[in-house]
């Protein structure tokens, strides 16, 4: 779900960075990801939690981008998105606890999870939201 949400987020991000002075609805956005306004509206809440857009009622209302783009990292967006969640999940199956491999793989899959959403971290932390929509 973390993949989803992040590609949904950083399309919306580079959209409003794109066209920075416009507000932008939900609708037209989910229009640009061929998805549901719905879809659309809750990454918007997402990112508006994270203080990265900001939004306005009414008729001429939307969202936009609260900072300037050389002032929002990847990381940030992936970090937004990703909330609580690990790229990569545990199981949902309860493993034998009188197993010696089930009584501890989850609590030893953890450290490989974090380690993993570090790493991801890690390469996204230099890149820029406009370097990101420059290559469009």
């Amino acid at each position: 779900m973390v993949k989803t949400k992040f590609s949904i987020s950083l399309h919306i991000m580079t959209i409003l960075a794109m066209y920075k002075d416009d507000w932008h609805t939900s609708t037209d956005i989910a229009k640009s990801l061929n998805t549901n306004p719905v879809l659309v509206r809750k990454e918007i809440a997402n990112l508006k939690k994270g203080n990265l857009i900001e939004s306005k009622e009414g008729k001429h209302g939307g969202i936009r981008l609260l900072k300037n783009a050389n002032k929002i990292y990847l990381s940030d967006i992936f970090l937004l998105a990703k909330g609580d969640e690990h790229v990569l999940s545990l199981s949902n199956n309860t493993p034998a606890p009188t197993c010696r491999v089930g009584k501890q793989i989850n609590k030893n899959l953890k450290v490989v999870l974090k380690n993993i959403d570090n790493s991801i971290i890690e390469s996204l932390k230099d890149q820029t939201l406009e370097s990101f929509k420059n290559q469009f």
